[in-house]
């Protein structure tokens, strides 16, 4: 589980790899749910928690390269 200070120091490609990473680690986990072979539920939460902390850096970044764009536009 990553915190979100540690993934805002990781580069893009390292984040869409973690968030790559992570998608297939919660399809994982539901294939074995529905198998009857997973031993906690509560790896579903917290995997989509980091999908979405992942996910969520990214917009971040997303949000700034565009109001820095919109802001070198202005001048």
């Amino acid at each position: 589980m990553s915190k979100p200070r540690e993934l805002r120091e990781l580069t893009d490609d390292a984040l869409l790899h973690k968030l790559a990473e992570a998608k297939q680690g919660l399809y994982n986990l539901r294939f074995r749910n529905a198998t009857g072979q997973l031993d906690s539920s509560a790896e579903i939460p917290r995997n989509r928690r980091e999908i979405a902390r992942v996910a969520t850096v990214l917009r971040e970044r997303e949000i700034a390269a565009a109001e820095a764009l919109a802001a070198e536009e202005q001048r």
